[in-house]
């Protein structure tokens, strides 16, 4: 057990919790806290035995409804256990927030890390391994997409139809609810979201969609390549092509009008670009990526939002400024729509 308490744990309410209900693992154990994970609480913690697994709960403090769902992660890694999408065992869930305030469950080890920034990309993934790693991603997101709810059970995950019209919906509440307090309006969130609404392409059956799914959100083994996905608390049924989208956006193209970030995770050299990827997508699917660039389009007008929802949050005091580039910020929700409007072009 380590010195300092893991926050929001009730170390022995907890190992007593795991010793009943998770027989691989014999407490008394050894916490360590992991990096990222959003704000969950997230901990390595290794047994008497010397084996370890990984530990998460929500944060401190009220949450909204459908935030930090443990329950949600807890059904998809479960439900994908044996699939070909890589992700961690499914070890214990504890549906009953009276062990240690909130729900938890206990997941085993991957080893491998998360690709936040290009000094990740420098030190996790060779540059003779990135094309590998580049492919096992869009491979993984394709394996994802190809399996029918119903079968892994996970058929109840979401509503079924509309789910395009159901985040323009969501998203344009964002926007709105944030222009008083961001004391910033852009006439072209209100003319996409418009466009988005009258030009949805019909759906694909629904799948289930990660929701968040990046470099950030899959980690990356000691061959370089993606040996698990993780974070699937946002994870839902829904339209494949619109979680494609928003995977590809992370990866920069030779036809971009601009290079990306110079930090980004996916600006080291050696990557194929994202239409190599959405074309590898496109054979290991079979899907008409055709209307594409409308979810590419969708998807920038979406991050758009959330930064505009970000941009206000400062703006009223309700997050610290300290270290914070607002102008930088908002230039982000600028180019979201410049990209959005680029996309939209394009069809």
């Amino acid at each position: 057990m380590s010195e300092t308490a893991p926050l929001g744990y009730d170390v022995a309410a907890v190992e007593a919790w795991i010793t009943a209900n998770v027989p691989a693992l014999s407490p008394p154990l050894r916490w360590t806290r992991l990096e990222g994970g959003h704000s969950n609480l997230t901990y390595r913690i290794d047994d008497a035995r010397g084996r370890a697994a990984v530990i998460r709960r929500p944060p401190l403090g009220e949450l909204l409804p459908k935030a930090h769902d443990m329950g949600r992660e807890w059904a998809v890694l479960s439900g994908l256990k044996g699939s070909a999408v890589p992700v961690p065992e499914a070890m214990g869930f504890c549906d009953d927030p009276s062990v240690t305030g909130a729900r938890f469950y206990v997941m085993g080890l991957v080893e491998g890390r998360p690709l936040y920034s290009i000094d990740d990309t420098l030190r996790l993934v060779p540059e003779a391994r990135r094309e590998a790693m580049a492919f096992s991603f869009i491979d993984a997101l394709a394996a994802l997409h190809a399996l029918d709810p119903d079968a892994v059970g996970l058929g109840d995950l979401g509503k079924r139809d509309g789910y395009i019209a159901r985040q323009l919906s969501t998203w344009m509440k964002s926007w709105l609810a944030s222009v008083e307090p961001a004391q910033y309006d852009d006439p072209r969130a209100h003319e996409l979201q418009a466009f988005f609404l009258a030009n949805a392409p019909d759906q694909d059956p629904a799948r289930v969609v990660h929701g968040d799914f990046g470099p950030h959100n899959c980690l990356v083994g000691p061959d370089g390549t993606v040996a698990a996905v993780v974070d699937w608390e946002i994870s839902t049924l829904g339209d494949p092509l619109a979680d494609l989208a928003y995977a590809l956006n992370f990866w920069p193209d030779p036809s971009d009008p601009q290079p990306p970030s110079p930090t980004a995770a996916t600006a080291a050299p050696g990557f194929p670009g994202r239409r190599v990827l959405a074309a590898r997508y496109a054979e290991k699917t079979g899907r008409d990526l055709s209307k594409l660039d409308f979810y590419v389009g969708f998807n920038r007008w979406k991050s758009a939002c959330i930064n505009h929802g970000v941009y206000a949050r400062y703006l009223e005091g309700k997050k610290s400024t300290e270290g914070v580039d607002l102008e930088g910020l908002k230039a982000t929700i600028d180019r979201s729509l410049t990209l959005s409007e680029q996309a939209v072009a394009r069809l």
